[in-house]
């Protein structure tokens, strides 16, 4: 080897070295959404923000589509330290802190801008630390809105009572399973990315969504109505290994916290802003839309606290939740 071919592989080696250096961390953002959704382009605008403000320290990578597997399966390798942060509802998290299942209960509030007086009281703070205690899941945000559940159908839903016999699909978590059922539906747990399939194939009859999501799986091609029934606000949050986050330097866990709390606000905008055009380019596809009397519903699910076990849970979040006092 010359003396040119010498020196040209040494400075290699150091711009190599330099480069590995540069990236100390890597943290793989989840999320079950296709990249068309406004959930993931925040998680992917967080990404060169992260990267920009850490000078590479930290090299973010965003999954979409569910390509790490399915979410509860993501949060099992979180659990094991993975450097992974998924986006989940807190259904999701009831298994390793029962309290939190609250925050997907049906009717909980009236509108999506209510539930910051929940996420950030101290009882809900609570829950998150004791969450990541027990649990190694750290709870970073709960303010990533995705929208409001709806029922997507091949029939028109107007009461309880339409729903009889209809196979419903919903996120496998008891508090989700335990309100289709109470709705009058039969639910039917499965993956997100299975639900089309389900549909065309006739394993499900129906589906419950948000209108974002459903146009992300083209829902509106094996479905033909939609009801307004508006069960669950549904907002997500990000989860990490409290091992894996604790584990980061206080400067950089300060930016990755804060990127990622800015992006929740991103995408909740994002996902408010494009509801109606959504729904428009549905009602093209030739999908109906119809309101519904909310009463009957919000009656029909009124055990479902209860059941699961939330009574105490709902009382603990009484002054957060709307009409409540301290």
């Amino acid at each position: 080897m010359n003396r040119l071919t010498s020196t040209a592989l040494t400075g290699a080696l150091v711009l190599a070295a330099g480069a590995a250096a540069a990236q100390e961390y890597t943290l793989g953002l989840s999320t079950s959404q296709p990249t068309s959704d406004p959930l993931t382009q925040a998680m992917l605008a967080a990404e060169e923000r992260i990267e920009e403000r850490t000078d590479g320290a930290v090299d973010v990578t965003v999954y979409p589509s569910s390509q790490l597997g399915e979410d509860n399966d993501v949060l099992e390798q979180i659990r094991n330290g993975a450097p992974l942060a998924v986006l989940v509802d807190a259904g999701r998290l009831a298994p390793f802190k029962s309290e939190l299942g609250i925050l997907s209960a049906p009717y909980l509030v009236d509108d999506y801008t209510q539930y910051e007086a929940i996420t950030t009281s101290p009882v809900y703070e609570e829950w998150v630390d004791e969450l990541a205690e027990s649990s190694n899941l750290r709870l970073l945000n709960y303010n990533w809105f995705q929208g409001t559940r709806q029922a997507f159908t091949q029939k028109l839903i107007e009461s309880p009572e339409d729903l009889q016999g209809v196979r419903m699909r919903t996120i496998d978590a008891p508090i989700w399973v335990a309100t289709i059922n109470a709705m009058g539906a039969t639910a039917v747990p499965m993956a997100w990315t299975d639900v089309y399939s389900g549909l065309q194939l006739g394993s499900i009859d129906a589906a419950e969504a948000q209108l974002t999501g459903a146009e992300g799986i083209n829902l509106q091609e094996v479905t033909t109505n939609v009801a307004f029934t508006n069960h669950i606000q549904l907002f997500t949050g990000l989860v990490v290994s409290e091992e894996w986050f604790q584990g980061l330097p206080e400067d950089i866990r300060t930016i990755v916290d804060e990127e990622l709390d800015a992006a929740g606000v991103e995408a909740t905008e994002n996902t408010v802003a494009a509801l109606d055009a959504v729904q428009g380019r549905m009602e093209e596809a030739g999908v109906s839309f119809n309101e519904v009397d909310l009463a009957p519903f919000r009656e029909a699910t009124l055990g479902v606290y209860e059941e699961v076990g939330l009574t105490d849970a709902r009382e603990a979040l009484q002054p957060y939740l709307p009409g409540g006092s301290e």
